[in-house]
């Protein structure tokens, strides 16, 4: 079987095609579309988790690091990204 590399193609303000929030853990599914090496074009996703929170002053902030009491939503939010991309097809 032979391995078929895609170049990536950077898209300017990629907005999510879905995203999945269990209070502050989310996971967001992005459309890809990038180029074979034969020049045919590809779509694929992507998932990204978060954490949000709010820092010392009080502004919100982002990070992908989790605390152990947040994985059993990051599962949960996984879980429906991902039901949602096999879906999809």
């Amino acid at each position: 079987m032979q391995k078929q590399n895609v170049v990536v193609e950077q898209v300017q303000n990629n907005i999510p095609e879905k995203k999945y929030r269990a209070g502050a853990i989310s996971a967001t599914v992005w459309l890809n579309k990038g180029q074979k090496q034969n020049g045919e074009l590809s779509e694929y996703q992507t998932i990204s988790i978060e954490r949000n929170y709010t820092d010392k002053s009080g502004k919100w902030q982002s990070t992908n690091s989790l605390r152990v009491n947040d994985m059993p939503k990051a599962c949960v939010v996984l879980q429906k990204a991902y039901e949602y991309c096999v879906l999809q097809r």
